[in-house]
């Protein structure tokens, strides 16, 4: 009985109204002729197995002509990324009014000489299914486009006229005008304030040079910026030699050719459009200043739907670190990694980073912390190492106190097992991040632009692998040398003095000094 129905559902899996003679050993287990997993089945074809190519997928990279620098990675899949990078952003703003680069972001994919609309970019781009962004930093802009990596001609030619032969038409500026205003009163009201800690840590670290001149557009400064100021900005800075273009997914010679065919010899609208006052790039190196920036605020009334958000007062602390170019770029990235952190609560349950020393020493151990998170900016020429942490108002002394600790106890005993863990850890996500196209695009496009040239996933990795005890302790060293940063931001009554900081990062234990401050 149970043979006849287990060569019954045989038949009705493979739409069979009778049993093939093969078929019928097979289907039935108690026959003598039952075919073993060894031999192929009967009345199913053979299977085509791919087989395994010496073919490796290695970084490539072409300087043409006119100085613009072509690089590209192979790699498998249907579908490409393709952009422009500019060694740009609001570091190089110091002799334009701030916030231009928010304005480029905002104007990207819009008219150009030969879309009339951001709806004929859009259009253009569902033909080869492809999607569109454009991301600026404090020290890079880019332009990237995923579609069909068949389509990496057309690509290229939008990607020439996005970057070069913008319209930046008056309705287009005041669009974008409306769009910061917006943006810059929606950070001021959600409960989410890692941006404008981010501006203010910045700030305070490099006061008014490079990478401390504000990311986002001033108030004051979103009236002021118009087409010439703006077509004044790229007459300098989106020359070829200061672009890469870079694609994954993609033949390197079939990018280099269509840079060539596209964007060499290609005018740019601002060319022929006058005499510009500046005429010169800022070059500046970072000068690390140190110093604090407050900022009163009442978190109070902030709410998410019908529920409110707790009050909290936010302090960040960061001292100067190094470049992504010198050598102590990948242990201060073990260091944070080591010093891990985030909230208090986890959405996904407990385990996820809960070693980390903030979990371990902050988190687990004061009740009151809402959020204790490293971070480490690198940027060309220097770098920031912080801590954010947040905790109801009556609670910021200790909350300083206890960051301060963290800091100094960095230069301390290093325990080999959350060594091993740190560094096994950030190896572990440097490889998972890297399985995104977009990031291998971000990756490869930002090192050449950078050092002309690519490290492999695997170079990083052995360098991860070498860091020793000692090159923690001797980087966080160097980091306690160098003036503390301070951000604040929330309800500032019972916040430590700037000298009282630096005292408390000065000495042996972490200490501050012992003032009582009345919290009114």
């Amino acid at each position: 009985m149970a043979a006849r129905v287990v060569a019954a559902r045989c038949r009705n899996i493979y739409g069979l109204k009778k049993k093939p003679h093969g078929l019928r050993n097979f289907c039935s287990s108690g026959d003598p002729g039952f075919v073993p997993l060894s031999q192929p089945l009967p009345s199913v074809p053979v299977p085509q197995y791919a087989t395994v190519t010496n073919q490796t997928y290695d970084t490539k990279i072409t300087t043409l002509e006119n100085g613009l620098k072509v690089t590209s990675e192979n790699k498998f899949g249907q579908f490409c990324t393709v952009g422009v990078l500019v060694d740009s952003g609001s570091r190089h703003e110091v002799a334009f009014p701030s916030g231009i680069s928010h304005f480029l972001e905002k104007l990207a994919f819009n008219s150009t000489a030969r879309f009339g609309s951001r709806d004929d970019i859009l259009q253009q781009l569902e033909k080869y299914g492809g999607i569109c962004d454009c991301q600026s930093s404090r020290d890079t802009i880019m332009y990237a486009v995923s579609a069909d990596r068949k389509e990496v001609e057309p690509i290229v030619s939008l990607l020439s006229d996005i970057v070069l032969k913008p319209n930046i038409t008056e309705l287009e500026i005041e669009d974008t005008r409306r769009a910061i205003q917006f943006e810059l009163e929606d950070l001021n009201m959600r409960p989410d304030p890692e941006p404008l800690l981010t501006e203010l840590i910045h700030a305070a670290a490099f006061r008014d040079n490079t990478v401390g001149l504000p990311k986002l557009c001033p108030p004051d400064n979103i009236l002021q910026i118009d087409q010439p100021t703006l077509f004044n900005y790229l007459s300098l800075h989106y020359v070829p030699s200061r672009m890469v273009l870079a694609g994954v997914g993609v033949e390197h010679q079939t990018l280099v050719e269509a840079a060539r065919k596209h964007i060499v010899g290609s005018k740019a609208s601002w060319e022929g459009q006058g005499r510009y006052p500046v005429k010169m790039v800022d070059e500046s190196i970072a000068q690390y200043t140190g110093g604090m920036r407050q900022v009163e605020k009442d978190m109070s009334n902030i709410s998410l739907g019908p529920n409110k958000f707790p009050e909290l007062t936010h302090v960040v602390i960061g001292l100067e670190s190094c470049s992504y170019n010198e050598p102590d770029f990948i242990p201060f990235a073990v260091l944070n990694m080591m010093m891990g952190g985030g909230g208090s609560f986890s959405a996904g349950g407990p385990g996820k980073g809960m070693y980390t020393r903030l979990y371990l020493n902050v988190l687990n151990r004061y009740h009151w912390m809402y959020n204790a998170t490293a971070y480490h900016h690198s940027y060309e020429d220097t770098g920031l190492f912080c801590i954010h942490a947040s905790a109801h108002p009556t609670e910021v002394r200790e909350l300083v106190s206890v960051l301060v600790r963290e800091f100094v106890r960095m230069a301390g005993p290093v325990g080999g097992v959350e060594l091993a863990r740190a560094k096994t850890q950030l190896q572990s996500m440097l490889m998972m991040n890297l399985e995104a196209r977009p990031i291998v695009f971000e990756d490869i496009g930002r090192q050449v632009l950078n050092n002309n040239t690519r490290k492999t996933p695997q170079e990083f990795c052995d360098m991860i692998a070498a860091v020793t005890e000692e090159d923690i302790r001797r980087v966080a060293r160097r980091m306690l040398e160098t003036k503390p940063s301070v951000a604040a931001l929330g309800d500032l009554r019972q916040l430590h003095s700037y000298e009282d900081i630096q005292t408390g990062l000065a000495s042996r234990d972490g200490q501050m000094p012992r003032r009582f401050t009345l919290f009114r």
